[in-house]
């Protein structure tokens, strides 16, 4: 058995994960999904919300268990992961980036969104300075993130989707080679994205190297639409 800890992306909360945990439960697997700070039900007040306390909140779960854990973040939240690894090598088994920002020390993920011309979402982008967030568009869901997937999905986005922190973004990631380097990272190219395009994921990866790239022929968001696929990936990297 392996403990999974799974970390949402942008506007998104846990229920990201409904349809992957069962699958991994029923292999045996302890799997938790959180909601971020601000996320979801986590009522934090969205002005409130910084990079350290999201970090804090994931370093505080570990701390609770009695295992190593795999952790998984999905999108932005790539940037979660990394710097909980730093704060936790020891506590870490494996990371595992799905579509995610893969951001080297003393970098932010808005210098790599940045270089990512052709993605669809940015256009659609509400920012409220006054909040130090910004949210998502519903027009631009389902093309964006839901492509291919079921049109529920989109329909339960339009419920579910929330404001976010814009500060994590913009915040360099702090992490040594003797921490965060000492844990294995694993990758899944999601290689249909229209947020996180294949050229920025294939740029992150080649940068900061993983143990091994996975390929999936689908959106941003294969928890949707290929749930068995990619809980059969986690387990492989599991056993790896």
């Amino acid at each position: 058995m392996k403990t999974f800890i799974l970390i949402h992306g942008s506007w998104h909360s846990s229920w990201n994960w409904h349809k992957v945990i069962p699958i991994l439960e029923s292999k045996g697997h302890r799997v938790i999904a959180i909601d971020l700070p601000g996320m979801g039900r986590d009522k934090t007040p969205i002005n409130e919300v910084t990079f350290q306390k999201s970090v804090a909140s994931i370093c505080e779960l570990i701390d609770t268990l009695d295992s190593k854990v795999i952790l998984v973040g999905h999108s932005k939240n790539g940037i979660m992961i990394s710097q909980a690894a730093e704060y936790r090598s020891d506590k870490i088994e494996k990371l595992i980036y799905l579509a995610a920002y893969l951001i080297p020390n003393g970098k932010t993920q808005s210098e790599y969104s940045a270089q990512d011309i052709n993605g669809v979402l940015k256009p659609f982008v509400t920012r409220y300075p006054e909040l130090n967030a910004h949210t998502l568009q519903p027009e631009i869901y389902k093309e964006g993130l839901y492509h291919d997937c079921d049109e529920t999905i989109t329909e339960l986005a339009k419920l579910l989707l929330s404001h976010e922190s814009v500060e994590s973004g913009i915040t360099a990631l702090e992490l040594s080679e003797e921490k965060y380097g000492s844990v294995p990272r694993f990758y899944i190219e999601c290689t249909e994205d229209k947020e996180v395009t294949p050229f920025i994921q294939r740029k992150m990866y080649t940068e900061t190297v993983c143990q091994k790239v996975y390929q999936m022929e689908t959106s941003h968001s294969p928890f949707f639409s290929q749930p068995e696929e990619l809980s059969s990936i986690f387990c492989e990297i599991a056993t790896s």
